[in-house]
């Protein structure tokens, strides 16, 4: 079952300006190989994808929305962290369509999946699980390649010529820091294909 959460979005933010940036990324992400590779096309998430891994979030327990920012964030190693701008609407599409209930707490709402909202996503539990297992894969990939360039543990000498290669990387990666998803995911290509050739494989 297929709901129009892009109509959904253009009413909610007037017209179609904002929903056009959530397509397109579900379908790299739905194959069985979970690799790097699956990221290649540098697009966000689609928002039935984002609707699932929130489902997926809140059939573990019930959240705010600042939770499931925060959620994302953890298991994607800072990889991938969805604005509010991005969450909340889908928070309030789902509660819309029943597949979420919402509980106001203060000033804040806290959501849980409805039994709607657990088959459909039971219905959809691989693709969610798939999208959250590359996530993490990514993010693991992204923290490797932060550890090597740190002098955390380090007990050992090295080169000159290999200290002074791997500070100016240092000095690259925190440039990028501030970098789009699609610039961060360009690099980190670069740097896996660069890590392969190292160690030989």
């Amino acid at each position: 079952m297929r709901h129009d959460f892009a109509g959904f979005w253009a009413r909610r933010h007037g017209g179609g300006g904002g929903h056009g940036r959530h397509e397109g990324l579900g379908s790299f992400l739905r194959g069985a190989d979970i690799g790097w590779r699956g990221f290649r096309a540098g697009r966000r998430l689609g928002a039935e994808d984002l609707q699932l891994i929130i489902l997926a979030l809140l059939a573990e327990k019930p959240a705010h929305g600042y939770e499931i920012i925060k959620a994302l964030g953890e298991r994607s190693s800072g990889f991938y962290s969805p604005s509010p701008g991005m969450v909340y609407p889908a928070l309030t599409y789902l509660e819309e369509i029943g597949f979420a209930s919402v509980e106001a707490e203060g000033t804040r709402k806290l959501y849980q999946i409805t039994e709607a909202g657990r088959g459909h996503l039971d219905q959809n539990r691989d693709v969610a699980d798939t999208i959250l297992a590359r996530l993490k894969w990514v993010g693991e990939k992204m923290e490797q390649m932060r550890r090597a360039v740190s002098d955390e543990g380090e007990h050992h000498t090295i080169s000159a010529d290999l200290r002074q290669a791997r500070s100016r990387l240092r000095e690259v990666l925190v440039e990028k820091r501030g970098a789009s998803e699609e610039e961060q995911r360009r690099v980190a290509e670069i740097l896996s294909r660069a890590a392969d050739q190292i160690g030989g494989t």
